[in-house]
């Protein structure tokens, strides 16, 4: 028996493709969304589903085809076809692509879209604004609790108020409504479940080279103590954190660290927590020097002030002054399968660490010894750093 996957682009048939509308009418039974089934009601037999196992099921009743399931925009493009490919092996399949709300919306703003970050918050968690942080231009799907102007607010509280943004709602109907402005401009307006929004970045925040490890010269340090360079490095390889990680920096210090975290995490959420009022001014210029409005600066005191904070994937604990053993219980209990990587300086933090990790699957311990060149007059003589302890582990899920 035949099905056919139909894409039936934004929902006006003028937007289906010749070939959509003739196997639309060779259908004598259709199947979809009740929005998509609505302009053939009349001709023929509608049947309303949407998850992929209740259409697959429903195929497998029927004994005539071809059965005809209609698909929003293309059936390539974030499209239930994903999932009923598989679903309907041993029926003879015919695929019929749509136009995307995707290629439809730019081309009504007349720009391009191959170079656009694609990303959707429809019905599912993502984090659109830390995408939209750290690319040029990219379009985002909306819907459910990632809404338009919910995107252009959390925009604008992050200093990206003054970003351009554009939303589409109700695309190729007759009641189309496309509005352009800032984003603190959009977040004031009220737009359909149905839209999709496109933001353009002029300064997006991206790492100036692949590997971890600024110079030390590029933070504002004052008199605050500062995790150096070489040591970031290592502690950055050793959380392997990837770009939509939730990280807690504890015991921030001037931020270098929690910078470097918020380069690598861009479509991600970064807490730094510091108790040291002088600490805290020089993370508020840090943050703004290096552009990663995604760095929550958060004053106070560990392990208190962590119980409020997100569930993290990977933190890095710099300070925890004696509550270290505490601090490793909220983070597994927040989320079990956290990475964590600890530095100590002092033997007595050495040997509470030690203890601590030892019981953390993959545990490492690692010591770092690292030493400059000065020069005095025409010599260079060697300038050697305090040895640092690294531990790294993660809890067992």
């Amino acid at each position: 028996m035949k099905v056919y996957l139909i894409g039936v682009g934004m929902g006006n048939r003028d937007t289906m493709t010749t070939g959509a509308l003739a196997a639309v009418g060779e259908c004598p039974v259709l199947v979809g969304a009740p929005r998509l089934l609505e302009p053939w009601q009349a001709a023929h037999e509608c049947v309303p589903l949407i998850a992929a196992e209740d259409i697959a099921e429903f195929a497998g009743t029927r004994r005539e085809g071809p059965i005809g399931v209609l698909l929003s925009g293309d059936v390539g493009f974030y499209s239930g076809a994903k999932r009923l490919w598989p679903l309907l092996e041993g029926y003879e399949v015919e695929t019929f692509p749509g136009i995307s709300s995707l290629s439809y919306f730019c081309a009504r703003l007349r720009t391009s879209w191959q170079d656009v970050k694609i990303v959707s918050a429809h019905g599912r968690a993502h984090n659109a604004v830390g995408e939209i942080q750290c690319h040029e231009k990219i379009f985002v799907l909306t819907g459910g609790n990632a809404r338009a102007q919910d995107i252009c607010a959390e925009l604008a509280a992050r200093g990206l108020g003054g970003l351009r943004v554009s939303v589409g709602e109700r695309l190729s109907y007759p009641d189309e409504r496309i509005v352009t402005g800032t984003a603190a401009e959009l977040a004031q307006e009220e737009f359909d479940s149905l839209a999709v929004l496109l933001a353009v970045n002029p300064h997006p925040v991206f790492r100036p080279w692949n590997a971890s490890g600024l110079p030390d010269e590029s933070f504002i340090r004052g008199n605050v103590p500062m995790s150096k360079e070489e040591v970031r490095a290592l502690v950055i390889s050793k959380l392997r954190p990837q770009p939509h990680h939730v990280v807690w920096d504890v015991g921030a210090g001037t931020g270098s660290v929690s910078v470097e975290l918020a380069l690598a995490c861009p479509a991600g959420r970064m807490y730094a927590v510091e108790r040291n009022p002088e600490a805290l001014e020089l993370l508020k210029r840090n943050r703004e020097r290096f552009g990663v409005s995604h760095l929550e600066i958060v004053p106070g005191t560990a392990p208190e002030v962590l119980r409020t904070l997100p569930a993290p994937d990977r933190v890095f604990l710099g300070g925890t002054s004696g509550s270290l053993e505490e601090i490793l219980h909220l983070i597994f209990e927040k989320n079990p399968g956290a990475r964590v990587v600890c530095t100590a300086v002092t033997l007595e933090t050495v040997g509470e660490a030690a203890r601590c990790f030892a019981g953390l699957g993959e545990a490492d311990m690692v010591q770092l010894s690292v030493t400059h060149t000065r020069q005095a007059g025409r010599y260079h003589l060697m300038d050697a750093q305090n040895p640092v302890w690294i531990f790294s582990g993660e809890g067992r899920v």
